[in-house]
């Protein structure tokens, strides 16, 4: 595997970010710490959640999956070796979002706390705050790096008016850039990112971490029909993708599994690394099995001709 710089950071990583939305959610924590064992055992180096993560689960209110990856690198004594992004700016239960200062100062003390750590490698605000002047937003990210608790900035689920916007900002005041961006993308949606985001992200010179890479598990290839929907706790999610456009994507990938012995997850993950403008995508598994799909995705190199086929399978106009 080769490492891959997170836009103009100093922070290098392998090119599979792991999701840390099924820590205390899909696995608990010992579950958890054995796929984290698995995970950077083989080498990866760069794990992704947020102060919000999983609240969603029954009896939850946030905050469990910072908790079980702090626990984990207390544990593990490697928290040099991991580069640790979290979010900030989504608030459990409530559909505001807030990146004001008091909020953010706030939210970062309680994600050292739980992260067990005192700096966050990459600090990104989870959603855009129209509320909130970007200039205040970028000023407390500006403390919070000179402080020492946060390294750089990254943004997730701006539009790319926005995010231009915060861009412009934060060179024209002296502020911290966002290096990141954390977008939606993968096979079967590609538009909103293809048209509207990936200059702003080319020009600015971003790193890409996008979420949903496997369509909530829809790419793996094991939802054929909605009758697959009870497979897991995402299967309700999975029901759009199941259109004509869905199965002929599936089918693509199912003919180039084929030429590299590998399964669908793994060739929909190494689709996206090869496409230039993607750093790392975010993916998540429940068990080692599945791990092994990450793996072989950050190993395969796919030729120009098995790209097109899944370029045109999935191909959006």
């Amino acid at each position: 595997m080769e490492k891959r710089k997170l836009g103009n950071s100093d922070l290098f990583v392998y090119p599979i970010t792991f999701g840390g939305n099924v820590f205390g959610w899909t696995i608990d924590e010992k579950q958890s710490f054995e796929i984290l064992d698995g995970f950077t055992n083989a080498g990866f180096n760069f794990i992704d959640t947020a102060d919000s993560y999983s609240h969603w689960a029954p009896g939850n209110k946030g905050g469990e999956s910072e908790t079980i990856i702090g626990n984990w690198m207390e544990q593990r004594k490697n928290r040099q070796q991991i580069i640790i992004a979290t979010k900030v700016g989504s608030i459990p239960g409530a559909p505001k979002k807030s990146l004001a200062k008091d909020y953010i100062l706030k939210s970062v003390d309680a994600s050292l706390k739980r992260l067990k750590t005192d700096y966050i490698d990459l600090y990104q605000s989870h959603y855009d705050d129209p509320e909130t002047p970007i200039e205040d937003t970028l000023k407390v990210y500006d403390q919070l790096i000179k402080s020492g608790k946060v390294r750089w900035i990254g943004a997730s689920n701006f539009s790319a008016a926005r995010l231009t916007e915060s861009l412009e900002t934060a060179k024209r005041l002296g502020l911290p850039l966002y290096q990141t961006f954390q977008p939606e993308y993968n096979l079967y949606e590609r538009e909103r990112y293809e048209k509207e985001l990936e200059k702003v992200i080319v020009d600015n010179q971003l790193g890409v971490i996008n979420y949903y890479a496997l369509a909530s598990g829809f790419l793996s290839g094991k939802y054929r029909s909605e009758a697959d929907l009870n497979k897991s706790q995402r299967g309700e999610g999975i029901k759009k993708y199941l259109n004509d456009r869905g199965i002929k994507i599936l089918n693509a990938l199912d003919q180039v599994s084929e030429q590299y012995n590998a399964n669908p997850a793994s060739i929909a993950l190494a689709w996206l690394i090869a496409r230039p403008s993607v750093t790392a995508p975010i993916a998540s598994v429940t068990t080692l099995t599945q791990l092994e799909d990450l793996i072989k995705a950050a190993n395969l190199r796919l030729n120009t001709e098995d790209i097109a086929i899944l370029d045109d399978a999935s191909a959006w106009e």
